[in-house]
């Protein structure tokens, strides 16, 4: 479906939940987030409908986001039944990798095609700093356990902060070029002042090629990341949601006052 840019709206990303094992500086206040209550975050049934409804609509694309998407129960389930939808040309996920090690076999089995693992530096004592108590041993095992699973290419994001230690970069280099890994970097973005700027490496941040709008946890469709719109989906009904949200994308992201990364999958 095309929207009032011309653009071929063919990607949807899920937030399938808010919730994350890990807590990261530039992710979440240290002080903690108030959570979506359990009630109001979509069932599989709702997320499923709602994929139908988008595959009509021309999305082909999907891609599972959180917070932490394995950190939601039945997660692999929810897979299963996304892959096993007619219509789904790639389906995705965006993971920490604290617990890939755990789940990539049964996710590759259930019909995920590939992942990509957030991991922003090499350094363990650094690592543990920045996400405030994760082991970065675990996603070190994450990336092998999701390449021997096949879900290839592995791709590594990586957030670039103002303070990023450019040896700190080449470490990474080193070690994504070792396992054949794809290496994105994503400077560091800030919704409520409107800063963000193209993936590098990557499609993300380009306005005039996005052809994405998100789901969040709790039901809202939202067409840009970088713009206050949402279209609820228990409200209007899946049809209506995404029309909403594809005719009412802006050309450009803009500011976001209202929402935060950890709840919109980012």
């Amino acid at each position: 479906m095309l929207d009032n840019y011309k653009r071929n709206i063919n990607y949807l990303r899920i937030s399938v939940t808010d919730r994350c094992n890990l807590r990261c500086t530039y992710c979440m206040p240290e002080e903690g987030v108030d959570l979506i209550a359990h009630d109001e975050i979509l069932s599989f049934e709702e997320i499923l409908n709602f994929v139908k409804e988008a595959i009509a609509s021309g999305i082909t694309k999907v891609r599972l986001t959180g917070g932490e998407p394995l950190v939601r129960k039945g997660i692999v389930e929810l897979v299963e039944k996304i892959a096993n939808t007619a219509g789904i040309e790639e389906l995705v996920m965006t993971t920490n990798g604290i617990l890939l090690e755990k789940y990539a076999q049964k996710l590759a089995k259930a019909g995920l095609m590939r992942v990509n693992i957030s991991l922003d530096t090499m350094n363990p004592d650094k690592y543990r700093q920045l996400t405030r108590f994760g082991n970065i041993e675990d996603v070190f095992r994450g990336v092998d356990a999701a390449l021997k699973a096949g879900l290839h290419p592995v791709k590594i994001n990586c957030v670039r902060m103002p303070d990023t230690d450019l040896n700190d970069l080449t470490a990474l280099r080193k070690y994504c070029k070792s396992k054949k890994l794809d290496l994105r970097f994503i400077r560091q973005m800030n919704l409520e002042t409107g800063e963000f700027s193209i993936v590098e490496g990557g499609k993300g941040g380009n306005c005039l090629e996005c052809n994405r709008i998100r789901l969040t946890a709790n039901g809202k469709v939202k067409p840009c990341l970088f713009n206050q719109s949402e279209y609820d989906l228990k409200e209007l009904g899946a049809k209506r949601a995404i029309e909403q949200s594809i005719n009412q994308k802006p050309e450009a992201g803009s500011k976001n006052k209202k929402n935060s990364f950890y709840g919109i999958g980012g």
